[in-house]
């Protein structure tokens, strides 16, 4: 089945802006992804110093999604989108740089769903989801979508 943005749009509930193309299929990849200020990283490219927590609890991702953050000043929100069965989410993780929000696992393609910037499908492994940051030439600071 083909997953389009109009597809997500209508499975999540979430309305996404009139400017994005609704019959554009959603590629998936198997590597590194932004969107906004969320970053999406192969666990195996920061593994083992991101971390899940031992016996961390697992929520398993709905089809409607799960919001993963909410962008600055109660902004939009990214949500996450699976199949049945086929993903689940933890915030219990450690990163040493502090910018990881969470950890999934996905058994089948999954979607990162935003309002403003469309989505993006993740091929089947475990991605750390984490925080951008820029830098101004003299200090850091969290991108706010």
């Amino acid at each position: 089945m083909t997953v389009t943005l109009a597809s997500l749009a209508q499975q999540t509930g979430l309305a996404v802006l009139d400017h994005l193309e609704q019959s554009a299929r959603i590629p998936v990849v198997d590597g590194l992804q932004a969107q906004g200020d969320l970053i999406v990283i192969p666990l195996a490219m920061l593994a083992p110093s991101v971390r899940t927590w031992p016996d961390s609890p697992w929520t398993d991702v709905p089809p409607e999604g799960i919001e993963l953050l909410r962008g600055g000043s109660g902004g939009n929100p990214h949500t996450l989108v699976a199949d049945r069965g086929t993903g689940r989410w933890t915030t219990h993780v450690t990163d040493p740089d502090w910018l990881a929000i969470g950890i999934f696992e996905a058994t089948a393609p999954v979607y990162l769903l935003h309002p403003e910037h469309g989505a993006s499908g993740c091929a089947p492994g475990a991605y750390v989801v984490r925080r951008q940051r820029e830098h101004d030439g003299r200090r850091a600071r969290m991108i706010v979508d």
